[in-house]
């Protein structure tokens, strides 16, 4: 994760993984945020994969970000992540463009509670199967 401040913007240039343990990753975004910044511009153009977990983690920098009053913009969606949104998100069809839809509240509060029960199905199975 690359972060770089620029007057009023605070830009994150994420690549590789976003899974369950980005969450620290995500969040080095914020740190040194210093109340003088108006946006923040999340860019997956390097993300290659994305579960469940990344999605969540991704969703609390978002809320983060508005909590400390920055405009939040993700970009760069690739293949993989975009279609993970769209399945959580219930829109069905190949590379359904949900990158606009994102940035709206209803459709973030949506995607954080059906992450969230995919997250929660993920952990019971593995918790399931280490007790087998």
């Amino acid at each position: 994760m690359d972060v770089q401040h620029c007057g009023s913007s605070v830009m994150a240039s994420v690549s590789g993984e976003l899974h369950e343990d980005a969450g620290a990753a995500l969040q080095r975004a914020l740190d040194g945020a210093t109340g003088d910044e108006r946006d923040l511009m999340i860019d997956l153009h390097g993300v290659t994969s994305m579960d469940s977990g990344g999605l969540l983690h991704l969703l609390a920098l978002h809320r983060s970000a508005e909590c400390l009053g920055l405009r939040v913009l993700v970009v760069g969606w690739q293949p993989q992540p975009q279609q993970l949104l769209a399945d959580v998100a219930g829109i069905r069809g190949r590379h359904s463009a949900t990158g606009e839809r994102y940035a709206v509240a209803g459709f973030r509060r949506l995607i954080e509670e059906r992450a969230q029960r995919a997250q929660d199905l993920s952990d019971f199975g593995a918790g399931w199967l280490s007790g087998v």
